[in-house]
């Protein structure tokens, strides 16, 4: 099926992989001077910003073309507080792994594993309260 929605899923999907590659590499260069928790809250705040972009751009690109830098402001605050409800599924789903697993690559699988916990709320809370068409005059 080949509908707004899906292509907008597809594409939401596609930025949250790439938000994914950035959540893990930061968490891996700051672990060491932060710990693995400390470092996991910037690292999503590096992911959140990077899938931010990538969606306004090209995910829900047609939600906001030309809106001004005051907006885009408003528009990625708003972006962050919606991601932070699915971060914070992220990061409990995450802070469970590294309690449960002790094998190497723990924090990997701990990423991914937060990371798809959030996705059905990220994307719900982006399609339809960050990136939704203004109503029509």
């Amino acid at each position: 099926m080949n509908t707004p929605m899906s292509r907008q899923l597809l594409r939401f999907g596609v930025a949250g992989v790439i938000g994914l590659l950035v959540d893990t590499g930061v968490l891996y260069a700051l672990a060491p001077w932060l710990g693995w928790y400390g470092a996991r809250v910037l690292s999503f705040l590096a992911a959140a910003s990077t899938t931010w972009w990538i969606n306004r751009r090209w995910a829900f690109a047609a939600a906001a073309p030309h809106a001004p830098a005051r907006s885009a402001w408003r528009q990625y605050g708003k972006y962050l507080l919606s991601m932070s409800l699915g971060g914070t599924v992220n990061y409990a789903v995450y802070a469970i792994t590294l309690q449960s697993l002790t094998a190497p690559g723990t924090a990997l699988v701990g990423v991914a594993l937060g990371s798809c916990a959030g996705l059905v709320f990220n994307f719900s809370a982006a399609r339809w309260v960050v990136f939704r068409h203004p109503p029509n005059p």
